[in-house]
């Protein structure tokens, strides 16, 4: 099968790799039918943190081609959404709610496991990972959304879970891409009153604004803080949701979060100051997140995607296809998308 290399930072290739097979009962193989490059993506890219040679992407959705003997609730033919990070569905952890810190689950596309952005990627755990698409017919939008289910809505999602944001609150959202949009969706969904978006690039306020933003901040650093701190009357937001992961984007959201209130971060860290225990100590701010457990968060978002509440797919603001996914990498890189999305396949069934 073809599929994208990662061969080093700022080189990405697509290659023949091996076609998936079943080697553990309880894996199945998936026929990718939409892939995309995550921001994450590019901190492997910019060789700013470390990733194997080999395949790479961990967001995609499918079609079901075969399934292992001991696999329940999947079957072949159905359409399906893989959740980043692969997991059993019963440890410890992920009865927690936890999926993303499974004991015996992984993630896609590193470590010898089969990335997304490829023609088909074996999935271990597959019954309790992979969730069954219902209905049939979907929109391009619809499909579009149904991918940013896969990790990026999730991810928003979980910043706001994280942050506690709760109906009328006030809520700023640190980062205008992908992760920080959906972030906006997530505390929209939640009923937030008021919904700060620290954004520079017109495109993005604008979608920013009609995802549900009612406020726009063009700064950074401490103008940024300023701003916020003027925009609430010196007192701050009631959550911050910290979608970057730099040192200036986590102080920032530190900085403008009331005394009492959490900061829900789910940026990768690159540069982050460790000294913050100031800030959580002595101003009450709280800092919670992590890796989004997505495979808890897709049925609940899944609904309303499909009945028409929220568009997580608009965040796609680039196409290609697999032959050219460098492209993908190089307009998110510089800056010309939010998200590039990579069409594969196609999605017929056999049901």
């Amino acid at each position: 099968m073809r599929a994208a290399i990662y061969n080093g930072p700022h080189s990405i290739t697509v290659g023949e790799r091996p076609d998936p097979v079943i080697d553990a009962p309880t894996d199945a193989i998936v026929r990718v039918v939409l892939s995309c490059v995550c921001g994450s993506d590019l901190w492997y890219y910019r060789g700013e943190s470390p990733h194997d040679l080999g395949p790479i992407g961990h967001e995609f959705i499918g079609v079901v081609e075969e399934v292992g003997r001991e696999v329940r609730g999947i079957a072949t033919g159905d359409f399906v959404i893989a959740p980043f990070i692969y997991c059993d569905g019963t440890c410890a952890n992920c009865r927690a709610g936890v999926t993303s810190q499974c004991i015996n689950g992984g993630g896609f596309g590193n470590h010898g496991i089969d990335g997304g952005q490829g023609e088909a990627v074996r999935v271990p755990l597959a019954g309790s990972s992979l969730v069954p698409v219902p209905g049939s017919g979907y929109s391009e939008g619809t499909m579009r959304s149904l991918l940013a289910l896969s990790d990026v809505m999730c991810t928003g999602h979980h910043a706001a879970v994280s942050a506690g944001v709760t109906e009328g609150g006030v809520v700023a959202v640190v980062g205008d891409g992908a992760v920080g949009l959906c972030g906006v969706i997530a505390a929209q969904r939640f009923g937030a009153s008021r919904i700060i978006a620290l954004s520079r690039n017109p495109s993005r306020q604008k979608l920013a604004a009609a995802f549900g933003a009612t406020d726009i901040v063009a700064e950074r650093g401490d103008a940024a803080i300023e701003a916020v701190r003027e925009l609430t009357n010196g007192v701050g937001v009631d959550a911050a949701l910290e979608c970057v992961g730099t040192g200036q984007s986590v102080a920032t959201a530190l900085a403008i979060t009331r005394p009492g209130s959490m900061v829900g971060i789910v940026g990768v860290p690159h540069g982050v100051d460790a000294s913050i225990a100031d800030t959580i100590v002595f101003r009450n701010v709280g800092l919670r997140g992590g890796v989004a457990p997505a495979r808890a968060y897709i049925p609940e978002l899944l609904r309303d995607v499909l009945e028409g509440r929220i568009n997580p797919g608009r965040v796609f603001d680039f196409e290609t296809d697999l032959d050219h996914v460098a492209e993908g990498y190089a307009a998110m890189d510089e800056r010309r998308a939010i998200k590039a999305l990579i069409r594969i396949g196609t999605k017929e069934t056999s049901r």
